[in-house]
């Protein structure tokens, strides 16, 4: 299963562009930051990950304020010409 849910702040967001199919597409730039238990200690945990959005979902987060907070649930895939995985976000909300 490839599911992920993460709590992040939009720290980057590029002009809404269009696929050569004419879908609305965003690519994100998202930080967190948490407390997490790892081996019986507690662990502080910064992450920067790339991130993208397709039609209505990419509309609605272009309109979102830069360092807004939101929870996304999405997948990971890696793009054809990539080296690291995207986020592909299919649903959020605002924290």
């Amino acid at each position: 299963m490839n599911q992920v849910l993460l709590s992040a702040a939009i720290a980057e967001a590029k002009p809404l562009r269009y696929t050569p199919a004419g879908l609305p597409a965003l690519d994100l730039q998202l930080e967190h930051e948490s407390e997490v238990t790892e081996a019986g200690g507690k662990r502080q945990v910064k992450a920067a990950i790339r991130a993208v959005a397709f039609g209505p979902q990419a509309e609605t987060l272009a309109r979102q304020v830069i360092g807004s907070h939101w929870r996304f649930a999405g997948f990971l895939a890696t793009p054809r010409n990539g080296k690291h995985s995207v986020l592909h976000i299919q649903e959020f909300q605002p924290i």
